[in-house]
């Protein structure tokens, strides 16, 4: 039985903002180490880009060419944890979930690219912050989080992110820490720019 739906996850351009977020504020606090609030977007969309992009690529090509069947997609009380994908693109689709939301599969990635750079590269603890935030809003019924795959099977049973009041805070604090983000880096501009007049 299919998994997909819409709401099958917390929005990926939220993910990016606040990876982005992140970034921006270690940016602020400190100037040795600077991290590319773009890679960390990146980064923080990626779990979910790169474990639903071919079933939507595969749906896409379904519906174009008139084959598209919504019952395929089954219903959310049909969900994990009954019965078991039969589709190949939604099995394919379940492993690419586990493998992008697994905390070990993103340590493992982590230092494999930290020791080829010679360096960490921080803009990764995007993907780190998606599977942190996913833990606690997503639920059993539908798409919870596999953060301990392949070693455990055991998923914490949050809250659904499409809650309307989930959504209401997450949507405020973007709105409000971003609001702070771009006032410190006026606050920066303006500083920087009484330092050259001054000179």
């Amino acid at each position: 039985m299919a998994r997909l739906a819409p709401y099958s996850n917390m929005d990926v351009f939220s993910h990016g903002l606040w990876a982005a977020a992140l970034a921006k504020i270690f940016n602020l606090k400190q100037k040795k180490v600077k991290v590319n609030a773009w890679m960390a977007a990146f980064w923080g969309a990626f779990p979910d880009v790169f474990a639903f992009a071919p079933v939507f690529i595969w749906l896409g090509y379904q519906f174009f060419f008139g084959n598209f069947d919504f019952g395929a997609l089954g219903s959310p009380e049909h969900m994990e944890p009954s019965q078991p994908d039969t589709l190949p693109i939604f099995r394919l689709t379940n492993f690419l979930y586990s493998l992008t939301h697994s905390l070990f599969i993103f340590v493992a990635v982590f230092l494999i690219i930290w020791i080829i750079w010679r360096r960490p590269r921080y803009s990764m603890f995007g993907w780190l912050l998606h599977i942190l935030i996913d833990i606690p809003t997503h639920n059993y019924q539908f798409y919870p989080t596999p953060f301990l795959w392949p070693f455990s099977e055991w998923k914490f049973d949050g809250f659904s992110w499409a809650e309307p009041w989930f959504l209401i805070c997450n949507f405020s604090a973007l709105i409000i820490v971003w609001g702070f983000i771009l006032r410190g880096k006026r606050k920066v501009k303006l500083k920087n720019r009484e330092a050259v007049a001054q000179a």
